[in-house]
């Protein structure tokens, strides 16, 4: 079920939102050569807790830490390590997410460590580009799945693989609620938009194959292929006047 948020809700959410996306800023100004993914975790926890929220990964079905950190063919849900060092020329996904005030709110970037390639700054340039495209897309009237298409358009022109295992969601006194939000097209138009729908929007475009698997931790979705992952995300909450994005500093 569909759960609409009032005005009084999504004001909520923005209090949340700002935290991740204030941390989140923090993280991206950390990630460099020599640091490693547990001194990210580190951070995000102790800034979460120095704002009075919730890490709302730690402990979510067992997941050890309160942030994940993916790299390079890591897509998502990467777990930090104090042995995983960044090296020039990796890319770090970022995902973030805390609770407060009983709301959720959430949100991820792809950051580079140093100079990176062309191709890989291309695949991180069209996977954002492919969240605001879909953002842009969240105005009343409009359907689901045209969210979906454009996340799809843009991947396909660059012939990239777009995960299929995973997508973006509701989110609100849940971190995952209805209804999911796919970055591909399936049949149909899916539910149509209307204000108080709030979105975690998160495009997951690869370099190589869409085709992903999980490691032995249960938790680190890598590509079947070993190419590079992006990963973008913005918690959005629909208007009656268009999307406001909310994990927006």
């Amino acid at each position: 079920m569909i759960n609409l948020k009032s005005a009084r809700e999504i004001e909520i959410m923005k209090g949340a939102s700002r935290i991740v996306a204030e941390i989140l800023l923090e993280l991206r100004g950390s990630c460099r050569a020599g640091a490693t993914t547990a001194d990210l975790d580190r951070i995000a926890h102790d800034l979460t807790l120095k704002n009075k929220a919730i890490p709302a990964f730690k402990g979510y079905r067992g997941y050890p830490a309160s942030l994940c950190v993916s790299v390079n063919d890591e897509v998502v849900h990467g777990i930090p390590s104090p042995k995983r060092v960044l090296k020039e020329g990796d890319v770090v996904g970022l995902d973030f997410g805390v609770i407060y005030d009983g709301y959720y709110g959430d949100a991820a970037m792809t950051v580079p460590i140093g100079e990176i390639s062309p191709e890989l700054q291309n695949l991180l340039d069209v996977t954002e580009q492919s969240l605001y495209r879909a953002i842009e897309q969240a105005v009343p009237g409009n359907s689901l799945s045209d969210l979906s298409a454009a996340v799809q358009r843009l991947a396909d022109a660059n012939h990239y693989g777009i995960v299929r295992e995973f997508c973006g969601h509701g989110i609100g006194r849940a971190l995952h609620e209805d209804p999911p939000v796919l970055n591909y097209v399936q049949n149909g138009k899916g539910p149509k938009i209307k204000p108080g729908l709030v979105l975690a929007i998160e495009p997951m475009i690869n370099m190589g194959t869409e085709r992903v698997r999980v490691l032995e931790d249960g938790w680190t979705v890598v590509t079947e292929d070993g190419k590079p992952s992006a990963h973008f995300e913005h918690t959005i909450a629909v208007t009656p006047d268009g999307p406001i994005i909310l994990t927006r500093v």
